[in-house]
């Protein structure tokens, strides 16, 4: 996120948006600029005691070593690493959540859509983020 001072954010191989800890300073800059509310100030603490940042990891980890115990301090456990999906995904007993290959992703957005009658009017991708809103146009789409 560009909109960091002190550039903490990167983005992985698998391509999940993550930050570093160590280089945060809590200024809260990205709280207001992400459009998802996924950075959020800790809970804990005394009242008035901000600290830094947090976000959920998609249980992908940090900077540090795969799996060590620092990584597992600061980020929890490394899902990802050790070749599963993210435990929010995993566990989502409707399959609302859904985690994985983008090809394989959108096959079952598609199939969802058209299942329940919908054609390209349904919101998605072009309302989001502009475009014809043609399932071709979306990642991993095929129309």
């Amino acid at each position: 996120m560009a909109v960091c001072p002190v550039d903490c954010f990167y983005k992985t191989d698998e391509g999940v948006v993550l930050h570093d800890k160590d280089l945060c300073i809590g200024c809260g800059y990205c709280f207001y600029a992400c459009p998802f509310g996924a950075p959020q100030f800790p809970q804990a603490g005394a009242f008035g005691l901000r600290g830094k940042m947090d976000k959920c990891t998609y249980c992908a980890g940090g900077p540090e070593e795969n799996n060590s115990a620092e990584e597992f301090r600061k980020y929890g456990r490394n899902r990802l690493a050790e070749g599963k999906l993210p435990a929010c995904a995993e566990m989502c007993s409707t399959k609302a959540l859904l985690a994985g290959d983008a090809e394989v992703i959108t096959k079952i957005y598609k199939t969802r859509v058209v299942t329940r009658g919908k054609g390209e009017e349904i919101w998605g991708w072009s309302m989001a983020y502009g475009g014809s809103g043609k399932l071709a146009d979306q990642p991993g789409g095929r129309a």
